[in-house]
């Protein structure tokens, strides 16, 4: 079985939002809206002691994803490598997979009256080809790979990251983006 999962290294991520911009690029996304965004988490500490870090958020491809289980038409859909997709010739643009995210990670493009999300650039041609947003990272920030295969890069990043692998708050839904963070002034944030 396949299980396709981003690794974000957030010790490494130097917020200059390439990944944002690339992936606006390749899926043609609206403005206004983002598949893919960088939060700035700080000034974090006690002057002149400051640091900042930053917090790339992207559809996290949960193993039980409430956006699929709402959507009535069956636009909102997961493949079998665990991939989410919206299916734009069904989608209705009711918004219902919006509201039930809880990463707040899609959005309503108005000009098309469709839903827009991260699709890890599943529409590539090449399976083994990086999304956009990992092939342009200048930090070398991010990693996809195959959660189930123990040779992955995603699943040795993790294995080598140990108690320093995290998701967004799991509320039910099994997040597959993991975040590596090893800096301990930013924990507690």
């Amino acid at each position: 079985m396949t299980r396709m999962a981003m690794v974000i290294d957030l010790d490494a991520c130097i917020g200059c939002h390439t990944c944002t911009t690339a992936c606006k690029q390749e899926n043609n996304v609206g403005l206004g809206s983002f598949c893919n965004k960088v939060l700035e988490i700080g000034p974090v500490g006690r002057f002149p002691d400051l640091e900042m870090y930053y917090l790339p958020v992207l559809c996290q491809q949960c193993d039980d994803p409430s956006c699929v289980s709402v959507c009535p038409t069956g636009a909102s859909h997961k493949r079998k490598d665990g991939i989410v997709l919206v299916n734009h010739a069904r989608c209705i643009g009711c918004q219902y997979c919006v509201m039930a995210c809880p990463y707040g990670v899609r959005s309503y493009n108005h000009a098309s009256g469709l839903i827009e999300k991260c699709t890890l650039c599943a529409h590539r041609a090449d399976p083994q080809e990086q999304p956009a947003c990992v092939m342009t990272c200048a930090a070398q920030a991010r990693l996809l790979g195959d959660l189930d295969d123990p040779e992955s890069p995603v699943s040795q990043a993790i294995r080598a990251a140990g108690s320093n692998a995290y998701h967004l708050e799991d509320v039910g839904n099994h997040p597959c983006v993991v975040y590596l963070l090893r800096n301990q002034t930013w924990r507690g944030i």
